[in-house]
C-alpha cells in the first residue's frame, strides 16, 4: 500500500495544454479497456473466431503496456519515445496483418499470404525507424520514408486487389464485409502515420509541421483508431457470423 501511495505521489504533473501527454494517457486507458473487452468476450465464440478475438486482445494489450511506458517517458523527458513506439509497432502491426489471414482461413488462405504481409509490415517499420531515428539529416528521412511508403502500398495492393481480395470474395458474408472494412482501415487509418512521420522529420514535406501538427499526437490518435478499430471489426464479424449460423 505504501509503495502504491509513493507511486501516485511520484506521478509527474501534466500541463493543461500538454496534448501529447493527454493523448498518451487516454491511449493507454483505451487500449487497456479494449484488451479487457476482447479477452473477456473470447469464450462467446467458436474456435474459428476465438483466435481472431485473442489476437485483437493481444494487439491492444501490447500497445497498452508500451503506452504506459511511453506516457511516463514523455512526462519525465518531454521528448518523443521513438524507441518504445517502434518496439510496439514491430509487435502489433504484424499481428494486425495476421488478422487478415485468420479471417480468410475459411476461404482457404495459405500461410504464405500471412508471411508476405508480415514481411512487408516489418520492412515498412524498419525503414520508417531508420528515417525517424537513425538517418535523421539531409535526404535520409525522405529516402527511408519513401521505402517505408512503398512497403505500405504493397500491403494495400495485396489486400485490395490481390490474393486477399479474391479469398474474401470466395468467403462472402461476414468475412467479406470484415475484410472490406479492414482494407479501409489500412487505406485511410494507416495513412495517418505518414502525416506523423512528416510532422516529425525534416524534408521537402516540412510544411506539415508548420500546420501545427504534432508527430506524437498524430501517432497516438492513429494507434487508438487502428488497433482498437481492427479488433472491433473482427468482433463484429464474429458476432454476425455466429448469428447467421444460429439462424
Amino acid at each position: 500500500m505504501n509503495n502504491l501511495l509513493l507511486t501516485i505521489a511520484d506521478v509527474s504533473k501534466i500541463a493543461t495544454d500538454d496534448y501529447v501527454g493527454f493523448t498518451f494517457f487516454v491511449g493507454c486507458m483505451a487500449m487497456m479497456a479494449a484488451s479487457a473487452f476482447f479477452f473477456l468476450s473470447m469464450n462467446s465464440f467458436d474456435r474459428k473466431w476465438k483466435t481472431s478475438i485473442l489476437v485483437s486482445g493481444l494487439i491492444t494489450f501490447i500497445a497498452a503496456v508500451h503506452y504506459w511506458y511511453m506516457r511516463d517517458y514523455w512526462a519525465s523527458n518531454m521528448e518523443s519515445p521513438t524507441f518504445f513506439r517502434y518496439v510496439d509497432w514491430v509487435l502489433t502491426v504484424p499481428l494486425m496483418c495476421v488478422e487478415f489471414y485468420l479471417i480468410l482461413k475459411v476461404a482457404g488462405a495459405k500461410k504464405s499470404l500471412m508471411w508476405k504481409l508480415i514481411f512487408l509490415s516489418v520492412v515498412m517499420l524498419v525503414t520508417g525507424y531508420f528515417g525517424e531515428a537513425v538517418y535523421t539529416t539531409g535526404t535520409g528521412p525522405a529516402i527511408w520514408g519513401l521505402l517505408s511508403g512503398l512497403a505500405y502500398f504493397a500491403i494495400a495492393y495485396m489486400i485490395w486487389f490481390g490474393e486477399a481480395k479474391k479469398l474474401a470474395e470466395q468467403a462472402g458474408g461476414a468475412v467479406l464485409k470484415a475484410h472490406k472494412t479492414l482494407c479501409w482501415f489500412v487505406l485511410v487509418g494507416w495513412a495517418i502515420y505518414p502525416l506523423g512521420y512528416m510532422a516529425g522529420t525534416e524534408g521537402w514535406y516540412s510544411f506539415v509541421a508548420d500546420w501545427g501538427l504534432n508527430m506524437d499526437v498524430i501517432y497516438n490518435i492513429g494507434d487508438a483508431v487502428n488497433k482498437i478499430g481492427f479488433g472491433l471489426v473482427v468482433y463484429g464479424a464474429a458476432v454476425a457470423s455466429q448469428a447467421s449460423s444460429e439462424a
